[in-house]
């Protein structure tokens, strides 16, 4: 799937491999990938989606995400650099690293 993120404001087109699809709700849980998987498999173009969240595991540059907090970050991988910032709702540590749910995210 591809489109431009329209609730944080990215100018971006992003490339998203799809992991579930809710039909009732219409929410889409999908890992962002690089462009070249976009131009090697077979693509639905949304034009523009709203972010919901980022979950994964993090690298803590500065300051350890803070549950109930809102906090700077970068994306892996982000195409323009621009620091991003959104409420820490989820944060513990397990084998693979730290595990990280960030919501409302707005890019400055």
């Amino acid at each position: 799937m591809t489109g431009r993120p329209a609730g944080p404001g990215c100018p971006v087109y992003h490339a998203l491999r799809v992991l579930s699809a809710n039909p009732v709700t219409g929410v889409i849980e999908c890992h962002t990938v690089g462009p070249m998987a976009a131009r090697t498999e077979d693509v639905h173009d949304v034009q523009a989606y709203h972010v919901h969240a980022f979950e994964g595991i993090a690298s803590t540059v500065r300051k350890p995400p803070v549950f109930g907090t809102r906090q700077y970050f970068l994306p892996g991988n982000c195409m323009i650099g621009l620091a991003h910032t959104a409420l820490v709702n989820m944060s513990f540590q397990k084998p693979s690293g730290l595990h990280v749910r960030l919501e409302d995210i707005r890019i400055l």
